[in-house]
């Protein structure tokens, strides 16, 4: 799996951040970073409630 967020779509709207902390994180200026680019098992879940968050659908998550 891994994750990325396009910086050219994201508006900062941190739900990523809100619904998976440990996954995504917000730089100083509010917009979304990704912590587990390649997220294990455990953290699978996760990060797709991440990006099913995302209003602008910013973030993409591939097997």
């Amino acid at each position: 799996m891994r994750v990325e967020v396009d910086p050219k779509i994201c508006e900062g709207h941190g739900q990523c951040n809100a619904v998976a902390p440990e996954v995504y994180d917000l730089d100083d200026d509010g917009y979304s970073v990704v912590l587990v680019p390649a997220p294990g098992p455990e953290l699978e879940g996760a990060a797709r409630e991440g990006a099913l968050s995302c209003p602008v659908q910013a973030i993409s998550v591939t097997d």
